[in-house]
This record gives C-alpha cells, sequence and structure tokens, in this order.
C-alpha cells in the first residue's frame, strides 16, 4: 500500500477541498460551531455552500473570492478563510470580505427593511502570527471603547493564528483548541487517533486530506501552491531583513551626528546607544521568533539574522514556535 506522504493542512487548496465540499459539510458545521463555542440550542444545525466570488457593483471596483462560505440555517453568513500569506494588511482586508459578504450576498432590495439584514461572521484561519495578545483564538465586535456595550450582533470577526499553538494532553483541550491542534499538525500518529476520538469531524477531515494527497494531480497541485507559498514567505523575510539593516545603518548615521553634536553629554549619548543597541537587538529577537513560527531551518535564520549558530540555537530552546 502506497505511504501517504506528509502534508500540511493549511494548505489553501487542501482546506478548500476538505471544508468547501457538500458532502463533507458535517466537518465545517462542526467545526464552525467548535470555533464559536456554540452548543445546545445555540449551535447551528445545517449550513448551505453559496458562490464564494463576488461581483463588484462596477466595472473598477475590487473583485473577490472566499474560500468558503455559506449560509446556516438561520440565514447568519460565514467566511472561513485560509490565510497563507502574510500581506501585513489582514485587518483591512477581513473587514473587506466581511463587508462584501454582508452587503452583497443576498443583501437588501430595494423597499426592504434594515431588519431583514442578517449577521455575518468571518473566521480568519491564519498561518502566520498577527494579533499582539499571546492567545490563538481572538474574537472581535462592534463595541464602544468606554462603557463596552456591544453595539450589534451582525459584525463578528474571529482570528485563529495557527503559530500560536501550545501542545498540550488532548483530554485536556477544549473544541476550539482541538480543531486548533489539528491545524498545527504537530501530532503523532497515537495523538491524531486520540484526537480524532475526541472530535469524529476531525477523524473526518484527516481521511478526505488523505484522500486528496493520495491524488495525483491534487498532489501535484498541491505541492505547486506550497512551492509558492515558500517563495513568498522566503522573499518577505529576505525584505524584512535588508529593511532592518538599512534602518540600522541610517540609525548608525544618526547616532554619529548626534555624537558630534552632543560630545559634552557623553553620559547622556552612551545611555542613548545602549538603548538602541537594545532596540535592534529586541527587533531581531522578533524577526527570528516570526522565522521559526514560518518553519524556516536554523541554517537560513542564521544567515538572515546574523545570529551565531550557539545562540540561534539556545534562543530556539527556549521558544515554544521554534517547530
Amino acid at each position: 500500500m502506497k505511504k501517504i506522504p506528509p502534508y500540511d493542512p493549511t494548505n489553501d487548496l487542501l482546506f478548500k477541498f476538505v471544508f468547501g465540499r457538500e458532502e463533507r459539510k458535517h466537518i465545517t458545521l462542526t467545526c464552525i460551531n467548535d470555533m464559536l463555542g456554540r452548543t445546545g440550542k445555540n449551535a447551528f444545525v445545517d449550513l448551505s455552500f453559496r458562490n464564494t466570488e463576488f461581483v463588484p457593483a462596477k466595472a473598477d471596483d475590487k473583485q473577490g473570492r472566499l474560500d468558503v462560505f455559506a449560509v446556516l440555517n438561520d440565514k447568519t453568513r460565514i467566511d472561513l478563510e485560509m490565510q497563507v500569506f502574510n500581506h501585513m494588511n489582514m485587518d483591512r482586508r477581513s473587514l473587506f470580505y466581511w463587508a462584501q459578504m454582508y452587503l452583497h450576498f443576498e443583501g437588501l432590495k430595494s423597499g426592504d427593511n434594515y431588519l431583514r439584514m442578517k449577521p455575518a461572521i468571518a473566521i480568519n484561519i491564519l498561518r502566520y502570527s498577527f494579533l499582539p495578545q499571546p492567545e490563538p483564538f481572538s474574537r472581535y465586535g462592534l463595541y464602544n471603547p468606554e462603557t463596552k456595550h456591544k453595539l450589534t450582533d451582525d459584525l463578528e470577526m474571529d482570528f485563529l493564528e495557527i503559530p500560536k499553538y501550545r501542545n498540550k494532553p488532548i483530554k485536556e483541550m477544549n473544541r476550539m483548541e482541538r480543531w486548533l491542534a489539528y491545524f498545527a499538525n504537530k501530532l503523532d500518529a497515537t495523538e491524531k487517533e486520540e484526537l480524532a476520538m475526541a472530535t469524529p469531524e476531525i477523524g473526518d477531515a484527516i481521511e478526505a486530506s488523505n484522500a486528496f494527497i493520495m491524488d495525483e494531480t491534487a498532489y501535484r497541485q498541491y505541492l505547486q501552491r506550497e512551492s509558492a507559498i515558500w517563495d513568498y514567505n522566503t522573499d518577505l523575510l529576505a525584505n524584512r531583513q535588508l529593511a532592518h539593516e538599512k534602518g540600522l545603518a541610517e540609525g548608525r548615521a544618526e547616532g554619529r551626528a548626534e555624537g558630534r553634536e552632543e560630545g559634552r553629554e557623553e553620559g547622556r549619548e552612551e545611555g542613548r546607544e545602549e538603548g538602541r543597541e537594545e532596540g535592534r537587538e529586541e527587533r531581531t529577537k522578533e524577526m527570528v521568533r516570526d522565522m521559526l513560527g514560518d518553519g524556516m531551518s536554523l541554517e537560513k535564520i542564521a544567515k538572515f539574522s546574523k545570529w551565531p549558530m550557539e545562540k540561534l540555537q539556545a534562543f530556539a530552546a527556549k521558544e515554544p514556535l521554534k517547530k
């Protein structure tokens, strides 16, 4: 029997195959309920997949395509997005997709009452870290920042950040964390079996993924997509490093100018330089964390960061994102 090659369930082609098909909508429905913490009478019980492409109102308006778009049994609209590229604009990107879903998919017609509008929920699953908080799952809505009053339930934007996954026993995971473990793909075979026992729909997702990967044509498309993702992320990290080095050069020039102008304030200048050095070190650490989270090899990270391998290995050993 042919061995199943390793694969990443966050590949967006594979994701749409597993979560965007009518014959597997039970997987998608369970994932949505588990992500949103819906149980009992509050849980969604059915969904209907819809066309994922939205047509702009004018010829020069921006077009777009959602990954998985569905209407739930209470007419709530939901968009499941698997984002593999960090374009540094995920907040506005998600808001744009949410607005298109809210306004243009089965939106109001002339003379309709605004009360006919239905909630729209965007669930964004990210291959990269995006938000400042350490928790992997974050929910956003429309609130008064002073009173915390929630204006409406119609707007909800959720983010699941895969690199923030932390391994723990399956039996201690909540429903959302089990899906995070599935997407993070860091479990061994025994743990995956336990995960599938805890959430059978995850087992069905694994079976569907295996079938996709075992198809020769589909697997070729998967590899092409992974290659494109790798090339993009490598170029992005290289450009970040170049910008970082340019900033350091400019900072050194400014520091020398300040030193000439304020030679009498040697003590203060020493303090400024120490602060600059600490800032540079922190920026390098953040860049290294991003590279570790993206799965880049230590050899390439050492090349970009200019750190000695011994220092990098010691740093990676302390970082939970080193895998």
